[in-house]
């Protein structure tokens, strides 16, 4: 049993969850500036607060995004390109950046949690990879014959030994 599909459809999950949660965050600490109307190292509290509210937009719509393209993985059940395999790098990029952080600003769950979702998004670029790699070098039994020299069933047999007299 393969473990591709299930994985592809958890990440997109999660992105999904994340990408809900990151964007309500932003969104209720943008309210809570703005009802505080209180300025930080003399920024106006309006665009602090509005900067809050597009950055939750932002990371929010690129989370989906994630989401979308594991969402797509998984129904498809093919491996990831192009653009969609740069954003799931970078999204476990930015989630191992975020464990990083978070141990010492939040604390040990968040950690766990970023390096889960880490743990996740690297598991399902692997298991594609795995199954890319097979289909290029070939498996035993691909029709290439094999004569036993261990060079791989080469199609050229070697040259026959000089006889001497």
């Amino acid at each position: 049993m393969t473990v591709r599909r299930p994985v592809a459809w958890t990440v997109a999950v999660v992105f999904f969850a994340e990408a809900v949660g990151v964007a309500a965050l932003n969104w209720f600490l943008g309210v809570v500036v703005d009802r505080q109307d209180m300025s930080l190292a003399g920024l106006d509290p309006d665009v602090m607060s509005v900067s809050s509210k597009v950055g939750g937009v932002v990371f929010g719509l690129y989370f989906a995004l994630c989401g979308l393209v594991a969402l797509l993985v998984a129904l498809r059940d093919r491996a990831p390109a192009g653009l969609g395999r740069v954003l799931l790098i970078s999204a476990a990029v930015v989630h191992g950046l975020l464990g990083a952080v978070s141990w010492g600003l939040v604390g040990p769950v968040a950690f766990v949690s970023m390096i889960v979702v880490l743990g996740l998004v690297v598991l399902l670029l692997m298991t594609y990879d795995d199954a890319r790699g097979e289909a290029v070098a070939g498996r035993p039994g691909d029709g290439r014959p094999d004569d036993g020299t261990g060079d791989g069933g080469s199609p050229v047999s070697p040259p026959p030994a000089p006889t001497t007299p």
